[in-house]
């Protein structure tokens, strides 16, 4: 057995939340991340710097939350290969111009070679502000400390 597929679950997570953290992008949105088996919770705390015109947080953010929690709800349940996202749908509900974004990701379906993972999103009062759903291929990109998989 690999030492991959033979690590514990807790591992798995912490390691995949390290990766996370470590992306360039993530650098600039400052998100939490946190994961178990199945899903995943992500918070970005809004900025100025994240609005449209209009002075409220643009799609892009909404659209970052939602499949980031979704993605990382799906990879808890894959050891040892990377997950992609290869369809996501968003629905937007309401703007959020303050306070935290919260995005809450759960496995709707896990089959042989593909997760079905959808999101949630909240404002700061637990008012529903997005949705979405999408699918994500188990693939071969193996889950490496080179990427950032590590303790």
């Amino acid at each position: 057995m690999s030492e991959v597929t033979n690590q514990s679950s807790e591992d798995h997570y912490r390691k995949l939340e390290n990766m996370y953290q470590g992306a360039p992008i993530n650098s600039y949105f400052k998100p939490e991340l946190t994961i178990n088996r199945g899903v995943a919770e992500l918070k970005i705390r809004i900025r100025e710097d994240f609005f449209h015109a209009a002075g409220a947080t643009h799609g892009a953010v909404y659209f970052k939350a939602a499949d980031d929690a979704a993605f990382f709800a799906a990879n808890s349940l894959v050891k040892g290969r990377l997950v992609l996202t290869s369809t996501f749908h968003i629905t937007l509900l309401r703007p959020i111009q303050s306070g935290t974004l919260t995005a809450k990701g759960n496995v709707v379906q896990n089959s042989a070679n593909q997760i079905i993972a959808e999101a949630v999103l909240f404002d700061e009062r637990g008012k529903e502000i997005g949705r979405g759903i999408g699918n994500f291929a188990k693939s071969k990109i193996p889950l490496t400390s080179e990427i950032g998989y590590k303790l």
